[in-house]
């Protein structure tokens, strides 16, 4: 299928389906699949992103991800926009509201966001302010870790603290910030303005600088037996439940093993440890057996942040490589 196709599968659903939620107030694409040509094929490991937003004064739930017509929706909620300066600093708002996202707009605002959002969006002014947001979000996780948090809490808080550094150079290139694919997207960007020195000082900062695809497939197969033993438990109060489920495993298996087998096995280590950390998690949350936590102690050891302590040191290390992060991004802009 391809991503033209699936966008429409996307307003499809909105249109039979999201928009009878109570309190619906609009919908926009977002993600991988909007920044996309929609002449590609959407791949078999990817998924179509849709933002629901809520009208004033009501609240939408976190839907999550399931198949609809083929194509894997993930469908996620937010309180109602902010003025067009706010989203043109806000670099995940900003990268959706830059290109033609607008699924549903019963109000038009959507669309007068977009239009003013698509025109400021490569002035340098709102570059500098959404990788100031990236920036503030990179200090936000990593000051936020709690060594008193349940352990995949604290992974969290460090490995996304950690990965937003990938998505300050992002920003600056006027690339998409994606998530599951960020470090191998932002090794395109460096490579393109030859730095990948740079990169390399980002995967040393994760930790996985030196490490092997023999040593990745090994935690990618630890990371499978946990993924698949959890995916048929259903936990709805647990935000990321369908994360962990049979419709999401060619995204969080498939597309790890696709890295891998590209060359880019060091790329796929932060959502390795990601979905490691969020299967455990629900485990916990529906009372299972606290299995698989030695694998996931191992992944982590390996690393360099197998303790709060551990964590903490690579987290100070974060914080004290922004000003040259800064610099590398202003480079880039």
């Amino acid at each position: 299928m391809r991503i033209e196709q699936a966008r429409r599968v996307a307003q499809e659903w909105v249109r039979e389906e999201g928009a009878g939620l109570p309190g619906f107030g609009g919908a926009f694409l977002t993600g991988s699949a909007l920044w996309a040509d929609p002449g590609e094929e959407l791949a078999p490991t990817s998924d179509v992103d849709v933002m629901v937003v809520a009208e004033p004064s009501t609240h939408i739930a976190h839907i999550g991800k399931f198949p609809y017509k083929g194509v894997l929706l993930e469908v996620s909620s937010t309180a109602p926009l902010g003025s067009p300066h706010e989203i043109l600093s806000d670099y995940h708002l900003a990268g959706s509201f830059h290109l033609p996202c607008v699924l549903a707009d019963p109000s038009g605002r959507l669309t007068e966001l977009q239009r003013i959002v698509s025109r400021d969006f490569a002035e340098r002014p709102w570059i500098l302010a959404r990788c100031t947001n990236a920036m503030d979000r990179v200090r936000g996780w990593i000051n936020g870790m709690d060594g008193s948090a349940p352990l995949p809490e604290q992974v969290t808080a460090w490995l996304f603290g950690t990965g937003v550094t990938a998505h300050v150079l992002l920003v600056a290139g006027l690339r998409n910030p994606t998530v599951r694919r960020r470090y191998a997207a932002v090794r395109e960007l460096l490579a393109e303005h030859g730095r990948l020195d740079f990169h390399e000082s980002l995967l040393g900062l994760l930790g996985c600088a030196d490490f092997g695809p023999g040593q990745v497939r090994r935690h990618l197969a630890a990371l499978a037996k946990a993924f698949d033993a959890t995916a048929s438990v259903r936990v709805p109060g647990y935000r990321f439940d369908s994360d962990i489920s049979a419709a999401a495993r060619p995204a969080a298996i498939d597309g790890n093993m696709e890295l891998i087998e590209r060359g880019l096995h060091r790329e796929a280590v932060f959502w390795l440890a990601a979905t490691y950390a969020r299967c455990l998690a629900k485990r916990a949350a529906a009372g299972l057996p606290a299995e698989y936590a030695e694998e996931f102690h191992e992944l982590l050891a390996d690393l360099g942040a197998d303790t709060f302590a551990a964590r903490r040191r690579r987290g100070d290390r974060v914080l004290a490589a922004l000003p040259g992060l800064w610099q590398t991004a202003m480079a880039l802009c």
